[in-house]
């Protein structure tokens, strides 16, 4: 079996060998590309990566928790349910980024621009995530968090009772 060091050695050299599923927690890796990669419920948990481009790839369900990520660049990539908890995300750029589901809850996402991404609405975050200046964010993106759980009730909730 490679090491992480290997993998990322050989993911270097010959990304067309990986598919899915790969375990690149606690791992460096600089400088990769991926074009057009399935990774779906791979991990990256706990590392670095430094100027890595994903394009085109999907990143369904990966976990980049407790990661930092810088200058990366996720261009034309599916992240739903993607979870960056707990992560430093610093310079990335998620032009044309589908990040419906995706998790960032106290994620430092303050220098990335996220202004062309897709489906941020859609994304779970808390009052702990720091957000970019709205100059990155979609146009209609409100990085306010609520808690008020009141929309997701159903209206029979609130009818008052006869009784």
């Amino acid at each position: 079996m490679l090491s992480k060091e290997d993998l990322a050695e050989l993911l270097l050299k010959d990304v067309d060998k990986f598919n899915s599923e790969v375990n690149f927690s606690n791992s460096t890796v600089e400088g990769a590309v991926f074009d057009n990669v399935d990774l779906t419920s791979s991990s990256f948990a706990d590392s670095q990566l430094t100027d890595v481009k994903f394009i085109n790839c999907d990143l369904t369900s990966v976990d980049f928790t407790r990661s930092t990520l810088t200058e990366c660049i996720f261009t034309d990539s599916v992240l739903n349910g993607t979870d960056f908890s707990y992560a430093r995300v610093d310079y990335c750029n998620f032009a044309d980024a589908d990040l419906a589901g995706a998790i960032l809850c106290e994620a430092d996402l303050s220098d990335s621009d996220f202004s062309a991404s897709l489906n941020l609405s859609a994304c779970r975050f808390d009052d702990t995530t720091v957000w970019p200046d709205n100059e990155y964010l979609p146009e209609d993106f409100d990085s306010k968090y609520s808690d008020d759980l009141s929309s997701l009730k159903d209206d029979e909730d609130y009818e008052q009772s006869d009784y």
